[in-house]
């Protein structure tokens, strides 16, 4: 299991799975006052979270699906990408695509984290590509 060092600024839980299969763990709002976000507005909500990833990794920042499918409220770079080498707090960029101002309150789940593997890459330049059947085809070209 790996092992990240993390510090919290706020009262809430550390973010845990919330089922032993979870890829996610949900991420609380560490607020001093509620916020009322109106339709078609976004915010930037703070979690008084602060780690120190691994090389080699990077954590996800997700919406709920919960919040999305009743209330239009979701995670508006999603995924929001977090690097290891970044030491601020992390935020998480919210949106409200609903009808209805949404209150977000002090340690709501506000949106999950994923902290998965990746790889860096080197660029090789060439000429041409190898061929596959789909080809070019793009959005749409597989069919319904």
């Amino acid at each position: 299991m790996l092992r990240i060092k993390v510090i919290n600024k706020s009262n809430n839980p550390l973010p845990k799975y919330q089922t032993v299969a979870s890829a996610g763990m949900d991420l609380h709002a560490n607020l001093e006052a509620d916020i009322i976000l109106n339709p078609g507005d976004r915010i930037l909500v703070p979690t008084g979270l602060f780690m120190e990833l691994t090389e080699g990794y990077e954590a996800q920042v997700r919406p709920r699906s919960g919040l999305a499918l009743k209330h239009g409220i979701t995670v508006l770079n999603s995924p929001g990408t977090i690097d290891a080498d970044y030491r601020g707090e992390i935020k998480v960029l919210l949106i409200n695509h609903g009808s209805e101002p949404f209150i977000i309150k002090h340690s709501e789940r506000i949106a999950q984290m994923v902290v998965a593997k990746h790889e860096q890459i080197q660029w090789k330049t060439v000429t041409d590509l190898n061929d596959t059947k789909r080809g070019s085809g793009g959005y749409g070209s597989s069919g319904k």
